[in-house]
């Protein structure tokens, strides 16, 4: 419950400090005084979108401060907590900034909060209707969210739109794989060509190095004897019997070894130089050895040749498609294998997923028929206690249907009665609220049956209906009576008192039979400069009261014939109020 509210620098109020009762508490004044801040700030507490524009002309931010009297162990007194507030007892206190640059701080507890805590407390403490709500009580959606209130399906609700989603996600990859299908097919030929391909060559790795290497020793095989032979000849031609007097390196070596040995003892230094020669002999013979092995090892093989030559263009076929090397193409052959068995599993998972389909739209079925019962249910229930609420509010031949409506689709969810019905993520049913005004009238939509008066004692039925359903113990209605003159803004008053006995009313109204059913009565008033001070927002009771009635009526305040007729209303108030 919302026992004060402070604003300061909200649009025309400078400063005002606002008391509600517990009960009924009525927000009265001229076109312009600032009525409508009232509810603005209430809002802010609330967590409502803020404007720089709210901000009082001239002055830096604009402040609302609520205390609201809650339960220390409830659900907004944990939230508070979690916060980083404090509740003293069962009282705590909520703020809202708004700095004339458009940025919004919010307090609850005394700590600073996120604006989104405000918002979840506003779910347990309060709800806000103005003009605004009349207009979205003409959308379906709207009548919807009223039906399921009244039904109690959140729950219900929450494991259909569960379902709902689940079912979506696997529907939208099915189609993305059905869609894709062609490409995958295409996909799939173009790799089992390139697989086959690299199978019949067989590759292994590193060949196409080796057999480079191979090719250009049988390609010149006759140079490289030729060229290798004359070395071992010039390093070593002992074997050569008919090269008479011919001298090698290793028999020059050999010399040149036995003149210096002979004379090495005497020069250490000389002797050095006979064992290098020695060594220079050593590896002319070793190099006249593997040159001899070389020979031995040179093939002049053409038919080799062509093999080897045959053997690389069908490799060089494979690089120019699958990689640079044999290596590469080793690796796409293995990369590709595994796409194929990717590609080859699709369409498992194809027929896999559509099963998978196929069951979540049988649980989405059960799920949103049920959804489907509690609120035919729920309808008829609601609608007959709005119909009565309704006679209560000078309607007495109206009646409100509420029709829960499916649409048969052959693309739809199937039922147990074997029909197809449309669906979407908030069941099967389209919800829509129907008024017959009078007994010869037909039943309408809201949008198309309901005057401005007929649609704002609908909007109150429903509220005092849902009341009973809904634990928020505070209503605020801005000039949610619009439209509404004569007997029936007495009834408007009488259920406006009435739903103040199980819950906390505020009412911002420009209707004298309105607010004279209230148990406090708020009067916001220009000074002379045309703004609003603190000493502008008073409670006014007994003689102040009459005469605010009687301004209301016809600007009679100082009438007394207006007088008369403001007490006559005040009187009628009190005695309806005291009736249990």
């Amino acid at each position: 419950m919302i026992e004060e509210l402070r604003i300061r620098s909200l649009g025309v109020i400078d400063d005002a400090v606002l008391e509600f009762d517990p009960g009924f508490t009525v927000v009265t004044g001229e076109t312009g005084a600032g009525k409508t801040m009232v509810v603005t700030g209430l809002g802010l507490l609330l967590g409502a979108r803020s404007d720089a524009g709210q901000v009082r002309h001239g002055a830096t931010q604009a402040n609302v401060e609520g205390t609201i009297i809650i339960d220390s162990e409830g659900p907004v007194a944990s939230r508070i907590v979690e916060a980083g507030g404090s509740v003293d007892e069962d009282v705590a206190v909520i703020a809202r900034s708004v700095s004339a640059q458009g940025r919004s701080r919010a307090h609850v507890g005394g700590a600073g909060a996120p604006i989104g805590v405000l918002v979840d407390l506003a779910a347990d403490l309060a709800v806000v209707h103005g003009q605004a709500d009349q207009q979205r009580l003409l959308e379906p959606a709207r009548q919807r969210e009223l039906l399921d209130a009244y039904a109690d399906a959140h729950d219900l609700r929450g494991r259909y739109q569960t379902a709902f989603e689940e079912h979506d996600q696997a529907q939208r990859r099915l189609a993305e794989l059905v869609e894709q299908r062609q490409s995958r097919l295409q996909e799939a030929d173009a790799v089992r060509f390139g697989l086959a391909e690299i199978e019949k060559v067989g590759p292994q790795a590193g060949e196409d190095l080796a057999l480079r290497i191979e090719e250009q020793r049988l390609s010149h095989a006759d140079e490289l004897f030729g060229a290798a032979g004359a070395v071992r000849q010039l390093l070593d031609n002992s074997d050569n019997e008919s090269d008479v007097g011919s001298s090698s390196i290793n028999a020059q070596t050999a010399d040149a070894r036995r003149l210096l040995d002979s004379v090495r003892e005497h020069d250490e230094v000389l002797a050095k130089l006979a064992d290098r020669v020695a060594e220079l002999g050593y590896l002319a013979t070793d190099l006249a050895s593997d040159l001899t092995t070389y020979l031995d090892g040179i093939e002049v093989d053409p038919l080799r040749l062509a093999a080897v030559s045959e053997r690389r263009a069908a490799l060089s076929q494979l690089t120019r498609k699958y990689g640079q090397t044999i290596d590469e193409v080793l690796a796409w052959f293995e990369q590709a294998a595994a796409r194929l068995h990717e590609l080859d599993a699709t369409d498992h998972d194809v027929d896999v997923l559509s099963r998978q389909v196929e069951t979540l739209r049988q649980k989405l079925a059960g799920t949103g028929l049920l959804l489907s019962v509690a609120r035919q249910t729920a309808a008829s229930e609601l609608a007959q206690a709005v119909t009565d609420e309704l006679a209560d509010l000078a309607m007495p031949h109206a009646a409100l249907t509420i029709a829960v409506e499916q649409t048969e689709d052959e693309d739809g969810l199937e039922l147990d009665d074997g029909r197809r019905v449309r669906f979407g993520s908030q069941g099967l049913d389209e919800v829509a609220i129907l008024l017959q005004p009078h007994a010869d009238a037909p039943a309408q939509s809201l949008a198309r049956g309901a005057s401005g008066g007929e649609l704002s004692r609908v909007m109150l039925a429903l509220e005092a209906v849902l009341a009973g359903a809904d634990a928020v113990p505070t209503f605020v209605f801005d000039e949610v009576d619009a439209g509404v003159g004569g007997k029936a803004a007495v009834e408007v008053g009488r259920r406006l008192a009435r739903l103040a006995r199980s819950a906390q009313v505020i009412v911002v109204t420009h209707l004298p039979q309105v607010a004279a059913f209230a148990d406090r009565h708020l009067v916001v008033s220009k000074s002379s400069d045309g703004v609003v001070t603190s000493s502008d927002v008073v409670a006014v009771s007994t003689k102040d009261r009459a005469k605010e009635l009687a301004r209301m009526l016809a600007g009679l305040e100082e009438s007394a014939l207006g007088q008369a007729h403001a007490e006559e209303l005040l009187e009628m108030a009190a005695s309806e109020r005291r009736i249990p």
